[in-house]
This record gives structure tokens, C-alpha cells and sequence, in this order.
């Protein structure tokens, strides 16, 4: 991936996670500079899970485990990311979401 289209990657998963805060219970609202930076750490423990055990697990992997691994990562983020506050449910609902965005707005060259 070219690095125009990773910044186009980060800036629409920044946006993502900023109307998430909108319609997922359990999921904080954030400013566009905390989403970046979720967006990022989201980015960074997907590529390590990735490097780690395959691409079927990774968080944009596809099944059942990716989007349990994308919600745990989602989860794990709040712990990095100031003012980021998500319950267990609203990272499975966020995951889901981000999982439907993902499929419709293609952000990798397949």
C-alpha cells in the first residue's frame, strides 16, 4: 500500500470511531485527534497479531476469530488512547461496524 493510501486509511477509520461514539452504546466520544490515534494503535496491534499467528486471525481478517480480534483490539485501545471508553458490547458492535465500513470502502489493494 502506497502511503496516500495508508492516510486515507487512517483518516477514514478516525472517522469511524468518531461517529461510533454517536450510535454504539458503551462506546465513548471522542475528537478527531484521539480517533487518529485509536485509528493508529488499532492499525499497530493488528499488524503485530498479524505477524504473529497469519492473517486469519489478524482484525481484518476474515470469520468469526477476526472480528473477535478486532473487538478485543478495539477494547485493548481505550487503554491507550485518552478519553477512549468502550464496554465489551459496544467493542463487538464497533467491530462489527468497522467490519461493515471495511467491506464497502476498500482500503487495501486486493
Amino acid at each position: 500500500m502506497n502511503w496516500v493510501g495508508a492516510v486515507v486509511r487512517f483518516i477514514v477509520a478516525a472517522l469511524v470511531l468518531m461517529l461510533m461514539g454517536y450510535i454504539v452504546p458503551g462506546f465513548s466520544h471522542i475528537g478527531f485527534w484521539s480517533a487518529l490515534l485509536a485509528a493508529l494503535v488499532i492499525a499497530l496491534v493488528g499488524y503485530i497479531i498479524e505477524a504473529m499467528f497469519g492473517k486469519s486471525v489478524s482484525p481484518y481478517g476474515r470469520g468469526l476469530v477476526g472480528f473477535l480480534i478486532s473487538a478485543a483490539v478495539i477494547y485493548f485501545a481505550q487503554v491507550v488512547v485518552p478519553g477512549l471508553h468502550v464496554t465489551i458490547l459496544g467493542a463487538l458492535i464497533a467491530a462489527f461496524i468497522i467490519g461493515l465500513v471495511d467491506l464497502f470502502i476498500p482500503t487495501a489493494v486486493r
